[in-house]
């Protein structure tokens, strides 16, 4: 009973810190400039395939961003080529950049003790590189709770986590993780997942950890494709945003959009102006990353893709 306590007493304490931070997004704020970053999967190949990680640092910085977000897969690339994190930390400073976040695919949420176990391993040695990059956060998507296939001997079979507070226990641990190394696991919204497809499911999670330093991820096109209203976002407080995402997306239906059909943030029909209004009320101080998967843009100058992309978003922040 007293350990069942203890825990109801973390949770209360972390849910109390993080609802006061966001009683104070209602209080009129002054306005708040953002950092321009790039998330490099905005100009992959013509085939879809990143591009060398030095490469994207050239791109980015060229282009005129704060940062840059790579993935993890670029910099494991860079590693195996015989790079080290202490020479691409060097170069990301010499360009003029920071790195905002990382992008990792850590199965921390899933259902099977095995694969979660294994998940944490992972997210370990990705907070490990993102430490030694100087990076203070690692993006934290639901992989392997998104309902795919339909056998359970099907490879591609992920069951969904129903019990969203048993999610949160999940994230706590991946915090705990990242707490001994100083990176910040950030809580993903993913539009097509079973669980935290939505703003207030992922919030939830970060809510119910019981650590302060949970935080989340929103990403304009997948709270349209999840479902959730943009009108929540004024609810959040600054500090409960670990980065987001900027893009934007056509007339096409929530059932039937995907990552593809992100195009330039004011291209499309996303209520930009109002996402921003909102950040800059809750004086969101912290970074925004244009993340785009259009295939059209990538068989495009990336030198181009990326300039044009920093205009645009600019242009709807105000």
């Amino acid at each position: 009973m007293s350990t069942d306590l203890s825990r109801r007493a973390v949770l209360a304490g972390g849910a109390a810190a993080l609802v006061a931070r966001h009683a104070e997004a209602r209080a009129d704020a002054p306005k708040s400039s953002f950092g321009f970053c790039l998330n490099t999967s905005t100009v992959r190949d013509k085939d879809g395939k990143s591009r060398p990680i030095t490469e994207l640092i050239d791109i980015a910085a060229k282009a005129g961003y704060d940062a840059f977000e790579p993935w993890v897969s670029e910099v494991d690339a860079y590693l195996k080529g015989g790079g080290t994190l202490k020479e691409l930390r060097k170069r990301v400073a010499d360009a003029g950049l920071k790195t905002a976040d990382l992008i990792g695919f850590a199965e921390w949420i899933v259902e099977d003790a095995d694969r979660r176990k294994r998940g944490l391993e992972q997210a370990k040695r990705d907070m490990d590189w993102a430490a030694e990059l100087g990076c203070p956060r690692v993006a934290a998507p639901p992989v392997g709770a998104t309902g795919g296939g339909s056998k359970r001997d099907d490879p591609k079979f992920t069951q969904p986590v129903i019990d969203l507070v048993a999610a949160a226990d999940r994230y706590r641990a991946l915090l705990d993780v990242g707490a001994k190394m100083g990176v910040t696991p950030v809580a993903e919204v993913w539009g097509f997942s079973r669980t935290m497809r939505r703003l207030g499911e992922a919030l939830l999670v970060a809510i119910e950890c019981g650590d302060a330093r949970g935080c989340v991820l929103p990403d304009v096109y997948h709270l349209y494709k999840g479902g959730s209203d943009f009108a929540g976002l004024p609810l959040l407080s600054a500090s409960a945003i670990g980065i987001f995402h900027v893009n934007d997306y056509p007339k096409i239906g929530r059932d039937r959009i995907n990552d593809a059909d992100r195009v330039y943030p004011g291209d499309g029909i996303a209520p930009l102006k109002d996402v921003f209004a909102a950040l800059r009320k809750m004086n969101y101080t912290g970074f925004v990353s244009l993340e785009l998967f259009n295939r059209d843009y990538w068989k495009q100058d990336p030198h181009a893709v990326a300039k044009t992309g920093l205009a645009k978003m600019k242009a709807v922040a105000g």
